[in-house]
């Protein structure tokens, strides 16, 4: 995407070596692939009309977004015409043109109404003649045509969308772990599976940055009831985690980590209080530049953040837009962890060789900002 930013003659060059590795898997899998060549044309030629096109403004959040969504096009028409060659009935959809958002790009907001009402009408003629439809996650359609993309782990909320807009009763994501576990396996040994969750620890996880599951994903499918599974492919005999209106009576001790996250220290320049009006000026600033805000705290004078980021250019265009009314403090490097149903020995086993920076605590949740104690005493000495 910053290649064609800078410069637009190698993206034809590069689309044609893209769709050169999905032709040597389609010949690997003893595939024809005339249709598949049709097919991919298309979507190229769509693809560089609407970059090329001179009401829409080369955003790099627009470009990756256009650019970006080729691999899932790709890839589905392939699977779809692998399932045809193996005696399936089976359907490729464009999704793009039924879950229909805004043009905010990289994190599209959905029109239910709208999709709801594609959704519905393109499904019901597609089972007409199809046992199986492939379609895309991640991607969504602005009203002038263009690709928008759903956000981190957007194939669930998709599916989550989809689900809603079917009325269905049950909804099953196939994952690569057993299902929700109460920490990363990669990071600590001991996890436990969470069997059962209701709809809000969900969405409390989710918030917190887990990430087994989109963020949003637990909305469309609670406003409808809908029961959701999560399990794993590697392994089918495993049960895995159910998503629904109530979950366990106890739940033990869940640990939820961030790397890389920014703590900002904002002071009013002429200290006074900081006011809604100051707060109101502050969210509108992080909004504008999709900054994702993890954890908050204000003082009389100073309002301190913890934010993830989409890119260094975006961040630093944020401290730029709020840099006249305040002082700015940046510590980076940072690691947010939030233990919901926490104990306090666990926090102080976690917390070992830790400084920390920064703590918020509610009634069962506490997101602690540390860094490591090391890596300070090093640079401090």
């Amino acid at each position: 995407v910053s290649a064609y930013m800078k410069s637009k003659k190698s993206l034809n060059t590069n689309l044609g070596h893209f769709a050169d590795l999905h032709y040597k898997v389609a010949d690997d899998l003893g595939l024809n692939i005339k249709d598949l060549q049709k097919r991919y044309t298309k979507i190229i030629t769509e693809c560089l009309s609407i970059l090329k096109n001179k009401s829409n403004k080369p955003r790099v959040a627009f470009v990756y977004d256009q650019i970006v969504c080729l691999g899932e096009m790709f890839s589905t028409a392939l699977i779809s015409t692998y399932l045809k060659s193996i005696g399936l009935k089976s359907a490729w959809m464009d999704v793009r043109k039924v879950l229909k958002t805004d043009n905010t790009y990289r994190e599209g907001i959905v029109d239910f109404k709208k999709t709801s009402r594609l959704v519905s009408k393109k499904i019901k003629s597609l089972s007409s003649e199809a046992d199986l439809i492939v379609t895309q996650g991640f991607l969504g359609g602005a009203a002038n045509g263009s690709t928008t993309t759903l956000g981190r782990e957007g194939s669930d909320y998709t599916a989550a969308i989809l689900a809603y807009a079917l009325d269905v009763e049950e909804l099953t994501i196939w994952k690569d772990v057993q299902g929700i576990l109460t920490a990363d396996p990669r990071r600590f040994d001991n996890v436990e599976l969470l069997e059962k969750l209701s709809y809000r620890e969900a969405v409390e996880m989710t918030y917190y940055g887990a990430q087994v599951i989109h963020p949003k994903t637990i909305q469309p499918i609670q406003n409808k009831r809908i029961q959701l599974n999560v399990r794993s492919f590697v392994d089918t005999s495993q049960g895995g985690t159910t998503i629904a209106d109530y979950g366990m009576l106890n739940y033990p001790p869940i640990v939820v980590i961030q790397d890389d996250v920014i703590l900002i220290q904002i002071t009013s320049n002429d200290f006074s209080f900081i006011s809604e009006n100051h707060l109101g000026f502050i969210f509108e600033q992080l909004s504008k530049h999709q900054i994702k805000l993890c954890a908050m705290r204000n003082s009389a004078v100073s309002f301190t953040l913890c934010v993830r980021l989409i890119s260094d250019a975006t961040f630093e265009a944020f401290i730029k837009s709020i840099g006249k009314q305040f002082s700015v403090e940046i510590t980076r490097g940072l690691q947010l962890m939030t233990i919901r149903h926490f104990t306090k020995n666990l926090i102080t086993s976690l917390t070992q060789n830790k400084v920390l920076m920064f703590e918020e605590r509610l009634k069962d949740t506490v997101q602690l900002v540390l860094k490591d104690a090391l890596e300070l005493k090093e640079k401090v000495g």
